[in-house]
């Protein structure tokens, strides 16, 4: 999909279209479940309660986000979406503990199953739907970089795993009449969604935490500094710090200049050195402190001494 188009889709649409496809999911997968009997299927209607819960908060959360700057939040409102990505995985980790909960029974007294062309065809049809949109979203969230998108997306593509691997097990239990394959299916799903519950969760742990920015971002910002010093040292820079706050990033280093430098002299540079990280790395904010070749400051922007 052309970037330019998926401008127009912004998170909060893609939420709301999230929230109407989780709707429409849950209904197909009920009735396949009411169908059928099964409890792979159940596990998978409960898996799209969880994705219409976390598309509502993900949409408040993202709408939280694009709050502008106030007296109370000067560096904005951006943090948002990791309570999005934290609840998601929350409600996930839920998710498949009643899943493994609903198929224990089920594992030891295995039940007979019905309809199963029905249900399968309407399980088939609400993953199809769902791979579509996290497809969309996965891209978006790159141009938008939402982690709020992300997670949505990545909670999506846990789904129509779930149900690829419901589909299979009854496939298998049809074709070889151990009804008991059911409800293993169903706490196997149960225990991948779970990983990913757990991996939503410190992702979104280590943004609160102001994780710094990834590798190959860092390798840029370097690159830029290090074309802006000077071989003789007289322009150099150091106690380079950054951190990600979501949709935005920020950056913390010392300039150092020779001590003879006029002040205008000084600002001027460093406007042309924030321009071109600022170019590096898209949403960056940097911040730069000047200081005469020789002088360093007392506060180096870590806890503890030095």
């Amino acid at each position: 999909m052309p970037p330019n188009a998926l401008q127009h889709l912004t998170p909060q649409r893609l939420l709301i279209a999230s929230v109407g496809v989780a709707l429409l999911t849950i209904a197909l997968k009920t009735l396949a479940w009411h169908l059928t009997g099964s409890v792979g299927l159940l596990s998978d209607a409960m898996e799209s309660l969880v994705n219409l819960a976390s598309a509502v908060f993900g949409l408040v959360m993202v709408t939280v986000a694009a709050r502008p700057a106030d007296d109370d939040h000067p560096y904005g409102h951006h943090k948002a979406e990791y309570f999005s990505s934290g609840f998601e995985g929350i409600l996930i980790i839920a998710a498949a503990l009643g899943i493994v909960w609903a198929a224990s029974g089920r594992l030891l007294a295995p039940q007979p199953l019905q309809q199963m062309d029905w249900g399968l065809a309407l399980s088939v049809a609400s993953s199809a739907l769902n791979g579509l949109l996290a497809w969309v979203m996965f891209q978006a969230a790159r141009v938008h970089r939402s982690i709020a998108l992300e997670a949505d997306a990545r909670h999506l593509v846990t789904d129509v795993w779930t149900s690829a691997g419901v589909v299979l097990g009854l496939g298998l239990a049809v074709l070889t009449g151990w009804l008991w394959l059911d409800a293993a299916v169903a706490i196997g799903v149960a225990l991948n969604i779970l990983k990913e519950g757990v991996h939503l969760i410190w992702r979104s742990a280590q943004g609160l935490m102001d994780e710094a920015v990834p590798p190959e971002q860092l390798a840029r910002l370097q690159a830029v500094l290090d074309r802006f010093a000077r071989p003789d040292g007289s322009v150099r820079f150091d106690h380079l710090h950054t951190r990600q706050a979501a949709q935005r990033c920020y950056l913390d280093v010392h300039m150092h200049l020779p001590p003879d430098w006029t002040l205008a002299h000084a600002a001027e540079l460093r406007g042309e050195v924030e321009r071109a990280l600022m170019q590096a790395v898209e949403g960056l904010r940097a911040t730069i402190e000047l200081l005469p070749d020789g002088v360093e400051a007392h506060f180096h922007g870590q806890e503890g001494p030095p």
